[in-house]
């Protein structure tokens, strides 16, 4: 992992200058424009969610890591092959090397789909979260939350697409009536548990926008397209936001998924964090928006990572993502879906 940083900051966006009058939205879109060209990555503030209830959040992810490891792996996420439940430290892989972070991963709450020689694969990607019985508080903490970061990431998305100079309500025909909500509660160990300085990987993210709490350690870095790194420490009241993969099949690589990692934290500490991932329907496929000419001019073209290829169909892209991140669970319940070689590991 690279240790080049830059001196330079993320920019701060006020949500609320979008509900304002017209002059200061007009204000509002031209700046978030310009972010979203340059790197994607920002703080958000005027966000409307209660202070309340993200200390609340905070709290009850560190009562769940805090409890005897038998309580969390009671809700492995081995055990569910729609990739919910606890990971520990190691579990999930960033490009095929070991994160070093413990999780906690719910998703949009639902039902198992039947699955038949004919079903497309992603369809089993639906069903149930797990919730552990040593702490039943969790559950709805972290669904009002999830309700809460939701509202946040829709209203962020209208105002990309304004600043697209697009209706706000373009991308909902993709997301409408039930968008992916993928939730996730980490703890990163100090040193003193691991030799590697990978948190999580260099990554890009896979879904719309991602709006991440985070506690008061630091540790996240966005990577420049000149290579540099960007370090992006913990600002109360805000949430750091950044633009996934869809948006840059969405604009041709206008909005660019920038590539971000976390650096663990040092001896003695640890770091915490709330990753919320609001993504398409599973069943959506990602159209090219039609950027009046002014930005179509800037477009720069979607990514090529031939270890890591961004499809359009939103449920294969996601699938895939889920996959490769999570081997235990793909080779448990999913070995159909893998190449004979991963197949032949399942233990």
């Amino acid at each position: 992992m690279t240790s080049q940083t830059t001196s330079a900051h993320l920019p701060t966006i006020d949500l609320s200058r979008f509900y304002a009058g017209a002059a200061e939205r007009a204000s509002f879109i031209k700046d978030l424009r310009a972010i979203l060209h340059d790197h994607g990555f920002f703080y958000l503030t005027g966000h409307g969610v209660p202070q309340t209830l993200i200390e609340e959040v905070l709290a009850y992810s560190k009562r769940f890591f805090a409890l005897p490891e038998e309580d969390k792996l009671s809700i492995e996420m081995v055990k569910s092959p729609h990739f919910r439940g606890y990971n520990r430290a190691g579990y999930e892989r960033t490009r095929g090397e070991q994160d070093w972070r413990e999780q906690l991963d719910i998703n949009t709450e639902g039902e198992a789909q039947p699955i038949k020689s004919d079903t497309p694969p992603w369809k089993r990607l639906y069903g149930p979260n797990q919730w552990p019985e040593a702490l039943p508080e969790l559950k709805p903490v972290l669904l009002t939350y999830q309700a809460e970061v939701t509202r946040v990431g829709i209203d962020v998305l209208k105002a990309i697409a304004v600043a697209l100079d697009q209706p706000e309500n373009v991308f909902a025909p993709i997301y409408e009536p039930q968008p992916t909500q993928l939730l996730k509660i980490i703890r990163y160990p100090g040193r003193d548990s691991t030799d590697s300085d990978q948190g999580v990987g260099a990554h890009k993210d896979g879904g719309f926008v991602t709006v991440l709490l985070q506690d008061t350690a630091a540790g996240l870095r966005v990577r420049t397209e000149e290579g540099a790194w960007i370090d992006a420490p913990p600002v109360p009241g805000t949430f750091v936001i950044n633009t996934g993969e869809l948006l840059e099949l969405a604009t041709n690589g206008f909005v660019r998924a920038d590539v971000h990692d976390v650096v663990t934290p040092p001896r003695g500490t640890e770091r915490y964090s709330v990753a919320f991932f609001l993504g398409a329907r599973y069943d959506a496929t990602i159209p090219v928006i039609d950027l009046p000419e002014e930005l179509k001019r800037a477009e720069r073209g979607v990514t090529v990572d031939p270890l890591n290829p961004i499809f359009r169909e939103v449920g294969l892209n996601h699938l895939k993502s889920r996959l490769r991140s999570h081997p235990d669970v793909a080779r448990r319940h999913h070995a159909d879906l893998l190449p004979p070689e991963a197949q032949s590991a399942i233990a």
